[in-house]
């Protein structure tokens, strides 16, 4: 595609890298960061499609955990008890390089524990995630060099005041942090070091030309040595091959909430409903497993099944004691897939991908950007 009125000077420095990286959320940006750092001389450029990220980087709930007991005892069977600790140690192990690239304060990172919450009626499933806590301890210990990460927490219950909630494990190591400041930060740290960041560009489509790769746009055609794809869900729109579906996660905030007498990182329902405090408000969402089709989409929105989920959840178990009122719902999109690694692979010569979170971007991201830079970087 070819748009008028570019001039010379912008088709060479703005239309032409050396490496050109498709998404700038946390894996394309962290991934762009690493090229440029390990070659300084490397001319990067992004590409995204949005105002801003357009998956979930700058739309998920901030929660900088690893798992809770519920979901990796489903995980565990998928992978198995080796592939689970391999998994696990990919998740800290990312969530290290994130603080140490970005720092504690500029993540407005605080670590108040996480917690899963199991009602009255979920007795058996409450009763085997209690059981599980000692070997997933052990699991962890080499990895995070914690012996009791994960133990019971009834005393706490009726001091943070849930609705029907008979059993509570806590994480001890379990964060929160603020993506607008994560992106906002990986995006000063690129421009930094030379990087360029152009939003608004979506890529439609691309091709090998002349021993180099030529990326169609709406706003015309960029050349490049390398491609690195870290667009997520939206891989599959140009890579339909990828073993990955999207899934949306539908968001709400409350107005400040008087009094809210908790802090942390809450899963229910086996992780698929989520929320924590954002100062004295209350961030929730989830749902997606009450319609898995209609929330297998690239389109943003709200639906009506899912919203009223959400709504009866904070009003029967969250805050069942208090007033609140919504003050602003959202969604974004995941990537999942039937096996819980991401994909980082040269998809075809010079054309890269680092894609499927499985719903962990905040935990893997920067580690998954790292490694898609090096398996580009290897092929100079």
């Amino acid at each position: 595609m070819r748009l008028p009125n570019i001039s010379y000077w912008e088709k060479r420095h703005f239309y032409r890298a050396d490496v050109i990286i498709v998404g700038s959320g946390i894996v394309g940006l962290s991934a762009a960061i690493a090229i440029k750092k390990e070659r300084v001389d490397t001319h990067v450029i992004v590409l995204e499609r949005g105002f801003l990220p357009s998956g979930a980087s700058t739309k998920n709930a901030g929660f900088a955990c690893f798992g809770s007991i519920s979901e990796l005892i489903e995980q565990e069977k998928i992978c198995g008890t080796d592939g689970l600790h391999t998994l696990v140690k990919k998740r800290w192990l990312g969530l290290q390089k994130l603080r140490s690239l970005v720092g504690d304060p500029k993540l407005e990172l605080q670590i108040n524990g996480g917690f899963e919450l199991f009602n009255k009626e979920d007795e058996p499933l409450a009763e085997e995630c209690v059981s599980k806590i000692g070997h997933y301890n052990h699991l962890i210990k080499d990895i995070t060099q914690e012996t009791n990460a994960f133990a019971t927490a009834n005393e706490k219950l009726k001091s943070f005041g849930f609705g029907n909630i008979g059993c509570l494990i806590s994480n001890k190591l379990e964060g929160q942090l603020d993506p607008g400041k994560m992106i906002r930060s990986l995006s000063e740290i690129a421009a930094s070091l030379g990087i360029c960041i152009l939003n608004c560009c979506e890529v439609t489509g691309f091709e090998e030309r002349e021993n180099e790769q030529v990326i169609f746009s709406n706003q015309g055609s960029f050349n490049a040595k390398k491609i690195l794809f870290c667009t997520n869900a939206f891989a599959n729109q140009l890579f339909p091959q990828l073993a990955l579906k999207p899934g949306r996660g539908q968001v709400l905030i409350t107005k400040p909430i008087e009094n809210l007498n908790w802090k942390g990182t809450f899963h229910y329902n086996k992780g698929y409903y989520y929320f924590r405090n954002v100062g004295n408000r209350v961030l929730l969402g989830g749902g997606r497993n009450l319609d898995f089709f209609t929330e297998e989409t690239h389109q943003f929105g709200e639906t009506p099944l899912v919203q009223n989920s959400l709504l009866h959840l904070m009003r029967s178990v969250i805050l069942p004691e208090k007033s609140f009122e919504i003050e602003q719902k959202w969604s974004g999109i995941m990537a999942f897939g039937p096996t819980l690694s991401p994909i980082i692979k040269e998809v075809s010569p010079n054309i890269f991908c680092a894609v499927r979170c499985n719903g962990m971007g905040i935990a893997i991201g920067s580690q998954t950007g790292q490694e898609a830079a090096a398996l580009v970087l290897r092929s100079f």
